[in-house]
Order: structure tokens, then C-alpha cells, then sequence
């Protein structure tokens, strides 16, 4: 049997990368904003906190299992910011990334990290899984490519040389932040089989 799970949030550019995501496993992943306008306050105090209140909030408005995520970018030069706030620093993806480029002027080091938190909340039994995956690697000095969204036309992962921009959806399913914390979720979820 397939269970149903719907993806919490309106964005249709993560739904998109995470129904890729699971697409060998047997969830039939459902895009939130196709029921439900629900806007959910990050107000928790880290990516872990913010994926379950929105988890939660989710499945308690729809009434069905319910995948949270949070995510942000982390870069060691800026004290690790922006952090929680990757998404809340401008407007549009590109004005994100140029606030970073800017912050990072003239920058040598430029190390950096994508750490995401995923949240699968069940509201009939009230009980939740929580996993967390991070990718490593460095901040371009110029945008490049035009595959992705937020940060990733201007982060390089470790092991490569082009950005997420550019390495497309096959490496990105592999080895990126959202990818590892799917991976750790899927096998929670297999083998505590509450997907009976």
C-alpha cells in the first residue's frame, strides 16, 4: 500500500526536488500548496524546530501525514550566517545571492555548508521522525548555471567544480543536504514500518 504524505509548504521548487527524492519509495508525495494557502511562522531556534512546527501545523490542518523540512546556508567567513535566515535576507533568489557575494568581497576563504532538518509528523498517533543532512563545499565568486534555486548556482560542493547551478538534478539527488537528511528519513520510516 502507497501512504499518502503531504509535502508542508507552498514551494514548488523544493516539492519538486523532494518528490524526485522519493520517488522509489511508496509515498505518494503531495505538493501542500494544491490544499491548503497555511503559512507557518519559523519561529523555532533551529532547522530541526522549524520543520516540525510546520510538519505539525500541516498535518493537523489536512489531517494527514505531514513532511517538514527547513534548510540554510552556512558560511564560515560570515560566522556561519545566514543560517536560519537563508531565505529571509532579501526577496528573490537573486537578491540572496547578492547579499552573500557582497558579504564576501575580497573574502580568500569561502567554505561553507547546506544543512537541512526533516520532520515526517503522523497527528493519528502523534508521534514524529526527525533526520538531518549537511553538504560541504565553498562559495563561488559568480553565479553559474540556471538548474536549482536559492543558493545553488553559487555553491561548489566538495569533490567537484562546478555549483549546484550547473551539476543538475542527478548529482544533487546523490549527495546534497536535502538528499543525505531523505536518505536517513526513508530509512526511518521503512523500518519502524509506518508506512502500513
Amino acid at each position: 500500500m502507497t501512504r499518502r504524505i503531504v509535502f508542508a509548504s507552498r514551494n514548488r521548487q523544493k516539492f519538486e526536488e523532494m518528490r524526485f527524492l522519493f520517488q522509489d519509495f511508496p509515498v505518494e508525495l503531495l505538493f501542500g500548496g494544491d490544499f491548503s494557502a497555511l503559512a507557518v511562522e519559523e519561529t523555532g531556534d533551529s532547522y530541526s524546530a522549524n520543520a516540525l512546527l510546520k510538519a505539525r501545523a500541516w498535518a493537523e490542518e489536512l489531517c494527514l501525514p505531514a513532511l517538514g523540512d527547513d534548510s540554510g546556508l552556512e558560511v564560515e567567513a560570515l560566522a556561519w550566517e545566514p543560517g536560519l535566515l537563508s531565505a529571509r535576507i532579501a526577496p528573490s533568489d537573486e537578491e540572496r545571492i547578492a547579499w552573500l557575494l557582497r558579504r564576501l568581497d575580497g573574502q580568500e576563504v569561502r567554505r561553507a555548508r547546506f544543512v537541512a532538518a526533516l520532520t515526517c509528523y503522523f497527528p493519528k498517533e502523534g508521534r514524529f521522525f526527525l533526520s538531518r543532512g549537511v553538504c560541504t563545499g565553498h562559495i563561488a565568486h559568480a553565479p553559474e548555471g540556471k538548474d536549482g534555486f536559492g543558493y545553488d548556482p553559487v555553491f561548489i560542493p566538495d569533490g567537484y567544480e562546478k555549483s549546484f547551478g550547473i551539476l543538475g538534478d542527478d548529482v544533487k539527488a546523490r549527495i546534497s543536504h536535502r538528499a543525505r537528511a531523505v536518505f536517513r528519513m526513508k530509512d526511518m520510516l521503512f523500518t519502524r514500518t509506518v508506512l502500513e
